[in-house]
């Protein structure tokens, strides 16, 4: 039997609240009728605990009124927040095309990927979202996909802007059952070590939702949050292509690059993060450049046995190497014959110089360490900051 709701059918204020529309950790959403303007609304209701807490009341109200003066198309509009017997209340734009993290699980659910133009459009948005943001000096903290409302266009609107702030201001809330400051599987190594966050911290999460749209689940699984917290500070992530072989390989670059554990290694900014995903896309888009044209739109695999796939067909982990034929020859010889080696780019497959780090063709980054983020020349087998083997 389903508990009864007491707010249904009361006023907060001007709005007249009508049904539930979502249960989270930390609050109630409901769709609401604004009286005095005549529009639908949705209000999102935290527990009464945190209405108990004056000091937290203050922060709160301030941080709405930060936030209710963002202006951008991909973030949700925050219209009024208040208190009222002893419910706190931020009333937002109503949104009803559902969330990304529906989205994601339909998918899933239908054994189908979404289009990959789609996709890193939807991305795309999300990257000049927090570009915006964050140049208002607002960070996000808790980017996940249940925090991103579709429109019925499929336009995708971040909602929940500096909720996790005050969230952390506050010591209390990490006693109580179900609350906290952002979400294990989304979290950056910085918020899991309880570090100083800037911007950054929502590129790696952007990262990370950009990884479980490609692969259907996140970097890291745990079944609680000291295993997820350990894994994010310490392991490094599965490659997307190991998971889902077509996974385009510059998106791949682009997930690995925003999950660096060091967060110098990762985009600086989040416009660094969506000009990345605009050439992806520009990349998709242009049917001219046919090795990428590969990539997201596979050929038809000729007829063969079953269950066989022409090797030249089978997803690239490495870009190919264009060499002499085998010949006796002296150590000069070998030194000048690796000097004129030609290594072909990922994306474009032009053929570029082993001292080249980006490819003279599309600007690709050719040969970065999956480990420590350096950025080598192609021809390097190893890593000239840590060492390590380099995929080439």
């Amino acid at each position: 039997m389903m508990q009864q709701d007491d707010l249904i059918g009361t006023m907060l204020g001007n709005y007249r609240i009508l049904g539930t529309l979502g249960q989270g950790g930390m609050a109630r959403v409901y769709k609401a009728h604004q009286e005095n303007l005549g529009r639908d609304v949705a209000v999102k209701v935290l527990p009464p605990w945190y209405a108990a807490d004056r000091s937290f009341v203050e922060r709160f109200n301030l941080e709405a009124r930060l936030v209710a003066s963002l202006t951008h198309p991909n973030i949700v509009t925050v219209h009024d927040a208040s208190e009222q017997n002893g419910h706190l209340y931020i009333v937002m734009q109503l949104v009803d095309g559902g969330t990304l993290k529906q989205r994601f699980d339909r998918f899933l659910q239908e054994k189908r990927a979404i289009d990959t133009a789609e996709l890193i459009s939807i991305f795309i948005q999300l990257a000049d979202a927090l570009t915006y943001a964050h140049g208002q000096g607002v960070i996000h903290r808790d980017i996940k996909p249940v925090n991103v409302l579709m429109d019925r266009s499929g336009r995708p609107i971040l909602s929940d802007f500096g909720i996790a702030k005050v969230l952390a201001s506050t010591e209390t809330n990490l006693t109580r059952p179900g609350a906290g400051v952002g979400t294990p599987e989304y979290m950056s190594p910085e918020q899991c070590q309880g570090g100083p966050v800037d911007g950054r911290a929502d590129i790696y999460a952007l990262g990370t939702m950009l990884f479980e749209a490609e692969t259907g689940r996140t970097p890291f699984v745990g079944d609680n949050y000291p295993a997820l917290a350990h894994s994010h500070i310490y392991e490094q992530p599965p490659r997307p292509r190991a998971l889902n072989p077509l996974t385009p390989p510059p998106i791949e670059q682009i997930i690995l690059t925003a999950l660096a554990k060091n967060p110098a290694q990762r985009y600086q900014t989040a416009r660094d993060m969506a000009d990345a995903l605009n050439q992806a896309l520009q990349m998709f888009n242009n049917p001219s450049q046919s090795a990428i044209g590969g990539y997201f739109n596979p050929p038809p695999m000729p007829a063969g046995p079953a269950g066989f796939v022409p090797q030249h067909l089978l997803p690239q982990s490495q870009p190919p190497m264009i060499q002499q034929p085998p010949v006796l020859q002296s150590h000069t010889m070998v030194d000048n014959r690796q000097q004129n080696m030609l290594y072909a780019c990922f994306n474009c497959q032009h053929l570029n110089k082993p001292q080249m780090r980006y490819c003279t063709r599309c600007g690709y980054l050719l040969n970065q360490c999956t480990v420590c983020g350096e950025r080598n020349p192609i021809g390097n087998r190893f890593c000239t900051h840590c060492g390590q083997p380099l995929a080439i």
